[in-house]
């Protein structure tokens, strides 16, 4: 019956050897993912910005050379940006992983499918297009024009007065 006991006792040191060492990975791979930022920048290097880990924009600079952009093609390149960055974050964790508790445990798989659920790759860009190499007319109302104003109805028609007892001034019922 000692031998059990040993056995036992030595099968239960061994397990929590294990789980210290796996939590010790966990924090490892914590502390690693915690201080890793992502940046990207737009192709003309008029916008900037720097996200952390969790998604959270961090910095954002906005260079001088964008001043002659309109407010919407701005945004629109920080949007663009912002969700650039934020679908590196699945695989910045991957590697993480790989690094500290290994691509095995299902823990970390888990983390990696949640993290691409919530930080999913960006739409593929449209090539950028001038109005020279596209065959199309553009209808659009631009944002800054002013709103067009609704046609005024034509005046109704008078008729003359007539002497007439049908009231119909010499013209047709339908007219």
């Amino acid at each position: 019956m000692p031998e059990d006991i040993a056995g036992s006792e030595q099968m239960l040191a061994n397990w929590n050897q294990n789980i210290q060492e796996r939590a010790a990975r966990y924090q490892e791979m914590a502390t690693r993912v915690q201080g890793m930022t992502i940046s990207e920048r737009s192709s003309d290097g008029s916008v900037e910005l720097t996200i952390g880990s969790n998604g959270i924009l961090q910095n954002l600079v906005i260079n001088e050379s964008a001043a002659g952009r309109r407010m919407s093609e701005i945004s629109g390149e920080i949007m663009k940006l912002l969700q650039r960055a934020q679908s590196r974050i699945p695989e910045l964790l991957q590697e993480a992983m790989a690094e500290t508790i290994g691509t095995q445990d299902e823990t970390a798989n888990v983390l990696f499918n949640e993290a691409k659920k919530n930080f999913p790759a960006p739409p593929p860009e449209e090539p950028t297009r001038t109005p020279y190499d596209q065959n199309e007319i553009n209808f659009r109302v631009e944002d800054d024009a002013p709103p067009a104003r609704p046609a005024s109805p034509p005046p109704p028609r008078r008729r003359p007065p007539s002497d007439d007892d049908d009231d119909f001034g010499g013209e047709s019922v339908l007219s």
